[in-house]
């Protein structure tokens, strides 16, 4: 069993629970995830590492509750346990001095992407940050990536905090020298990023998390296209070049399942009224 050390609300419907686990914070680097069940009907899910404590031995991961096994994990609290934590998973960010860095992170992914600006700016890289969402409601990890950025930018698809949408990175991209861009957040994001930095051929880096089952490269469900390969996000990645990713494909495979997850969603929680 995993306990839950600490929770904190980070937005309307995103937590960041702190795990007491040892030995995954141990040998947990940037950009590598855990599979998580809360119990023995709960399904496995994957969330990326926000954060270790080696001393006290602690992963941090946020989540979004957006379904059945996100909303159920969003109601534990402090001293609650979850039966399985199972990690570190993928492969570890690719971490050393490129020179200016531009980190974007899109809604809960933010609290990841932080993981990683941490560790661009401990290798010596000069570090934009660039944090986004649907609206400033949503924005997450603020305060966080104030810190540790050179430079901070925040965007918002309805305007209401900072720029409206991503257009101004293009300008961003052209009026500076930029040696590498890394985006975490919603597909759709990550697609609209990777347009504009191919359009000027900097190197860009996507994190993917599509459908997972195992999480060790044995049941397939997690296979993206990039390159014209098949390749598995839960031992390839979970970084891929975004300028070689089928992010078309990879939208319609997350959708296959939408009616069963709604139809999960829907009987967990009658049952819980019934409690």
């Amino acid at each position: 069993m995993y306990t839950i050390v600490s929770k904190r609300s980070l937005a309307p419907h995103i937590n960041l629970f702190d795990f007491s686990a040892r030995e995954v914070a141990a040998k947990t680097k940037p950009g590598q995830f855990v599979i998580v069940r809360i119990d023995e009907d709960g399904e496995r899910i994957p969330l990326t590492i926000a954060n270790v404590d080696t001393e006290i031995g602690t992963v941090a991961v946020a989540c979004h509750e957006v379904g059945k096994t996100t909303t159920q994990l969003g109601r534990l609290k402090e001293g609650d346990s979850i039966l399985d934590l199972l990690g570190p998973l993928g492969k570890p960010a690719r971490i050393e001095k490129f020179g200016t860095v531009i980190c974007v992170g899109g809604g809960v992914m933010t609290a990841p992407l932080h993981f990683q600006a941490k560790a661009f700016r401990d290798a010596g890289n000069n570090v934009i940050g660039i944090v986004g969402a649907t609206t400033k409601d949503h924005l997450i990890f603020l305060d966080e990536m104030g810190k540790t950025c050179n430079e901070l930018y925040v965007a918002t698809d309805d305007g209401t905090e900072g720029y409206k949408g991503i257009d101004f990175l293009k300008d961003l991209l052209r009026e500076r020298k930029i040696d590498r861009v890394v985006a975490e957040g919603p597909i759709l994001m990550m697609k609209a990023v990777s347009d504009l930095t191919r359009q000027d051929g900097i190197p860009t880096v996507v994190d993917l998390i599509p459908i997972m089952v195992d999480g060790m490269g044995m049941c397939g469900a997690c296979r993206v296209t990039v390159g014209g390969k098949m390749l598995f996000a839960c031992v390839d990645g979970l970084e891929f070049d975004g300028h070689q990713v089928d992010f078309d494909e990879l939208l319609a495979r997350l959708k296959m399942y939408t009616p069963q997850e709604k139809l999960a969603y829907v009987f967990w929680e009658e049952g819980e009224k019934l409690r």
